[in-house]
């Protein structure tokens, strides 16, 4: 049964922008942590945002300033606009939600950045 399902990746020129979404299942998004990760090939896994509760919101530091999260509760939707875009951001960006100990994550979508 899929939970979370990525979508708005694509190829972007450096300084361009794109907005990931994330439709969540109405059980998964009752979690009050979502956010994203990010996988470069070669490297792991690493956060770059949440949002709890849709009111609280963190950033790792490389996204700082330039990426956003927020959170549609109409719509059982989380989002990561990204701005500024680098060749560093090039990944499969992954949603995640936790709840009670366990974590649900998406099927990911890649963002590739050029220079």
């Amino acid at each position: 049964q899929v939970q979370l399902v990525e979508s708005g990746g694509g190829s972007v020129q450096a300084g361009g922008s794109l907005r990931l979404s994330c439709v969540a299942s109405r059980t998964v998004f009752s979690s009050k942590l979502m956010g994203w990760y990010r996988q470069a090939p070669g490297k792991e896994r690493e956060w770059v945002a949440s949002t709890f509760t849709g009111v609280s919101t963190s950033y790792a530091d490389p996204v700082k300033g330039r990426f956003t999260t927020s959170r549609d509760n109409a719509k059982n939707t989380v989002y990561l606009q990204m701005n500024s875009l680098k060749p560093e951001d090039t990944a499969v960006y992954y949603c995640y939600a936790s709840s009670n100990g366990v974590t649900y994550w998406g099927q990911g979508t890649q963002v590739t950045v050029s220079s």
